[in-house]
């Protein structure tokens, strides 16, 4: 047994089933094993930052992690960005990087690069393969660290020569994975005396508390106690629609932001921070909660928020709250393109336990408040800030969470960076609606400007002009292998929408506003 095959076996053997993969020279061996060892389940994207980010929206859906297959450190480098989302998604997913043999690297061959120090800028855990019988015992640790909550990366690069040389150890045993931390009894205390004796408390949840049963002990104590309850601006995954908290999140334009928290002179802290800007803008503050909050923490992001909750909720004595029913569930909207048609439209006519994969951006900022009447589903988000994560997300979504409509609410310069990622959904033939909102500029950019007070002029528009010559999305999907159309209005949405429902294969709508 050679290394690649020992790497192969100890990721089988901790759960690890499913490889995002664009290989090199240097990860051919790899390959190989694959080849003859059955259990691995193989997606191959056609670029490093679409594989990162499949690799992303897998483990938010199927909650284990993927390995990824990436080509030396250019390679790597080319999926940081969507490691970087990943990374601020508190994603588990475990890298396999080639790289040159040990005996080849000093001579400085082109390819020869800083991988560990690419690898390190995103992961939690970083490691480079001495020899082929370390392989299998690394490749076991690496799967543990990924999984340690709340969830990281790790990157395991692995010279040439450790793949095919032979490893007499063979491969590892999985390694336990170390249990969830539980909150302090001190602090569940403390939160809960703050609920008793405040006005004016926000409980601000994130990461692991905004599953459906963390959000319905959540709605308990808001209850019991009169507290407000948002979420984080941007998250990995919130449990939303019918039988879910309406639950709102933290604004992300400033000064939105800085009127939303206004009122709380206490936030609790579950899974979360405190809300900071996204950027610095000139004469604004960077933290956008009150200067004279008190900032209590009940839970980290690692943290078991199920637990905390629960011990909280018993300690201020929370009896079972029902939550709200949000009303009926709207028509579908008609005529021109707007962000709350579009949503409105959406909760219509979205299939059960749906998931939405948004990185509609600027667009799709006051969508929340018109989908709390939809059917039950998941929505996430694009954590990082790196545009490009939405049409990859979406993929891996689809992958992780087999048998559920994936709709991918999409900006159209976002989607440029990836769109290669339709190309794997073809090929997998997965369930996925991309609605692409084709108003070819960058909006974003143009609301930046008057953030930051500057005043663009003719060449400053042209640089986030989309439009000369116009995107073709229609063109560019069926390029791809995936079926499109255009429409410019809301009832053309709606019809596409259906009929695309009614396929297992991908299909992408150009909505153009």
């Amino acid at each position: 047994m050679n290394g690649a095959e020992s790497l192969v076996h100890t990721l089988l053997g901790a759960g690890v089933d499913t490889c995002f993969a664009n290989p090199g020279t240097s990860e051919m061996h790899f390959v190989a094993a694959l080849d003859r060892i059955p259990g691995m389940r193989c997606v191959l994207g056609l670029q490093e930052n679409v594989v990162t980010g499949m690799a992303d929206g897998y483990f938010r859906m199927a909650g284990k992690p993927a390995a990824t297959l990436l080509h030396c450190g250019p390679g790597l480098a080319n999926g940081l960005a969507n490691l970087h989302n990943a990374r601020r998604a508190r994603s588990a997913m475990v890298n396999c990087v080639g790289d040159q043999a040990t005996y080849h690297r000093p001579l400085d061959a082109q390819l020869t690069a800083d991988t560990e120090g690419f690898a390190r800028a995103v992961s939690g855990w970083t490691r480079t393969v001495a020899r082929a019988d370390e392989v299998g015992r690394d490749a076991a640790t690496a799967v543990q660290a990924a999984m340690t909550s709340p969830g990281q990366i790790a990157t395991l690069i692995l010279p040439s020569d450790t793949c095919w040389d032979e490893a007499p150890g063979g491969p590892a045993a999985a390694l336990p994975v170390p249990a969830r931390p539980q909150a302090d009894p001190h602090a569940v205390r403390n939160a809960a005396k703050v609920l008793r004796e405040r006005s004016n408390v926000l409980i601000l949840l994130g990461g692991l508390a905004l599953t459906e049963e963390a959000q319905a002990l959540a709605w308990r104590i808001g209850q019991a106690t009169g507290a407000t309850i948002l979420a984080e601006m941007s998250n990995a995954k919130v449990a939303r629609g019918r039988g879910r908290m309406q639950l709102e999140r933290v604004p992300y334009p400033a000064d939105l932001a800085i009127e939303a928290l206004k009122p709380f002179t206490t936030i609790i802290l579950v899974n979360s921070k405190a809300p900071v800007g996204f950027f610095a803008y000139p004469n604004k503050p960077s933290r956008h909660h009150r200067e004279d909050a008190d900032i209590v923490l009940l839970t980290r992001y690692e943290h078991d928020p199920i637990q905390a909750l629960t011990a909280l909720a018993d300690e201020l004595g929370a009896g079972a709250a029902a939550i709200p029913d949000a009303g009926p569930r709207p028509d579908p909207v008609r005529g021109k393109p707007t962000p709350e048609g579009l949503a409105q439209t959406l909760a219509a006519l979205m299939p059960e336990n749906a998931v939405i994969a948004d990185e509609s951006v600027s667009f799709g900022r006051g969508f929340y408040k018109f989908t709390h009447n939809a059917p039950a589903h998941d929505w996430v988000h694009i954590t990082g800030g790196a545009i490009g994560c939405g049409i990859p997300l979406a993929t891996g979504a689809a992958i992780g969470a087999p048998g559920r409509r994936v709709i991918n609410l999409q900006a159209d310069g976002s989607g440029m960076y990836t769109l290669q990622a339709l190309w794997t959904q073809a090929r997998e033939r997965l369930p996925i609606t991309t609605i692409v909102i084709s108003n070819r500029k960058y909006q974003i950019l143009l609301g930046e400007y008057q953030g930051v007070g500057a005043n663009p002029g003719r060449t400053a528009l042209d640089m986030m002009d989309l439009g000369n010559p116009n995107l073709d999305w229609v063109k560019l999907a069926n390029g791809m292998g995936v079926e499109a159309a255009r429409t410019g209005t809301l009832e053309g949405v709606a019809d596409l929408m259906q009929q695309s429902f009614a396929s297992d294969a991908p299909f992408l709508i150009e909505m153009e506003v």
